[in-house]
């Protein structure tokens, strides 16, 4: 398994179902109303159980690029970080939109000091950002901001759906 690590974080990539990780928060790939949808948004929703629906109803949505905790109900992670990726469009603004995804996300994690956080492939699914340009953009954001915040410990674990996916976060791994 390649990994990245530095001043005690880590980054790693693995093949594995996100409902069933055990951790301080699992990463959702939303959308803007965040009240559950379909692939890993509606698996969440639906492992979290209905309370997730009646708390994510109360946070008003979700704008793309910007992150909300709620807690986790029914999953083995205690929490949930909704964040919003861009719909994949090839404009300028997809990059920067999504790399604000993982930096917010992390940010609403070392708020809440929490320490271990799993991340779904963010936009790759239905939104269709291309999985090798979204693994490199995720991968280069979350070492930068381990760097940035060196006091702060976080291992961060990249869910992935498939081999493939995980071939992507792994390829960019190797060069962090």
């Amino acid at each position: 398994m390649s990994e990245y690590l530095s001043e005690g974080s880590s980054i790693k990539a693995k093949v594995c179902d996100i409902t069933m990780i055990k951790c301080d928060a699992i990463v959702n790939a939303a959308n803007k109303t965040l009240l559950g949808g379909g692939g890993v948004d509606g698996a969440i929703h639906t492992a979290a159980g209905p309370k997730l629906l009646e708390e994510c109803i109360a946070l008003n949505g979700c704008e793309t690029g910007e992150a909300k905790l709620t807690r986790g109900y029914n999953l083995p992670a205690r929490y949930i970080i909704h964040t919003v990726g861009p719909i994949y469009s090839g404009s300028d603004k997809d990059p920067v939109m999504l790399a604000n995804c993982y930096k917010n996300s992390l940010n609403v994690a070392k708020q809440n000091n929490l320490h271990s956080i799993t991340f779904a492939a963010i936009s790759t699914g239905i939104y269709a950002y291309p999985i090798d340009d979204a693994a490199k953009i995720a991968l280069n954001t979350i070492k930068d901001w381990i760097v940035a915040n060196k006091n702060y410990k976080v291992e961060v674990l990249m869910s992935c759906f498939d081999g493939k996916i995980k071939g992507s976060y792994d390829k960019y791994l190797a060069f962090l």
